[in-house]
């Protein structure tokens, strides 16, 4: 969640001011996740055409504070049959390692009109990873104004959490104020995805809604923040 008290200009995200991150691969890690309460690593990929789990992160997470979440990237939703074997046993080694792991998240943008396609995946992905671990994705902002409402609830009870993507880039897309006016009555719990240095003011209502679960930074290469 937003850290209140803190100075500095209210329209620019800076890491300081939040407890919750993306840690892509490539990117150091700021003093801020000292104190982080949670931390979505991405791990490794899943493309059309490797067909196989492609790790892009070498060594294993030893952080003890924040809870951990093993971030899969992918352009595609034919997933060879082992690939839900061969995540669940990284989350493993990462809990070895002593570290919290939460869950693993999948970051892939379904294309809104696709949303029941989504789902269908989704529903076999979790009756394949073991239930100790959280299932989260990225989701679109697209999503609540012209998804399909029937595909939405699909994903209920199938994912624990969606984080809304409001950047494209290194950038906050514009007008997304419009989105979040019909993200009233979101039905799956939900957090708000923020880019580092982005431009962000939050939209009226948004803390009241019952699903609103905080906000996740995606943070920049050092010499980018």
């Amino acid at each position: 969640m937003l850290l209140a008290g803190c100075g500095g200009d209210p329209d620019r995200v800076r890491a300081d001011r939040y407890d919750s991150f993306w840690l892509w691969a490539g990117v150091s890690a700021p003093a801020e996740l000292g104190r982080a309460k949670s931390v979505y690593i991405l791990d490794g990929e899943i493309r059309h055409d490797a067909r196989h789990y492609v790790p892009l992160r070498a060594g294993t997470p030893t952080a003890r504070g924040p809870e951990l979440w093993l971030v899969v990237r992918t352009d595609t939703l034919d997933w060879p049959d082992e690939a839900a074997a061969a995540i669940a046993a990284k989350a493993d080694r990462w809990s070895s390692a002593g570290t919290r792991v939460a869950g693993i998240q999948v970051d892939f943008d379904a294309r809104t009109k696709h949303l029941d396609d989504y789902a269908r995946f989704l529903a076999s992905l979790r009756r394949s990873l073991p239930p100790r671990y959280k299932l989260s994705i990225t989701g679109l902002m697209d999503w609540s104004a012209n998804g399909d409402p029937a595909a939405l609830l699909a994903l209920r009870g199938v994912v624990d959490e969606v984080v809304i993507q409001t950047y494209q880039g290194r950038s906050t897309i514009w007008g997304y104020e419009r989105y979040f006016e019909r993200m009233r009555g979101f039905p799956i719990p939900f957090k708000v995805g923020l880019v580092e240095n982005g431009r962000w003011i939050e939209p009226d209502g948004l803390r009241a809604e019952p699903n609103f679960k905080g906000y996740v930074v995606f943070l920049l290469p050092r010499a980018a923040r």
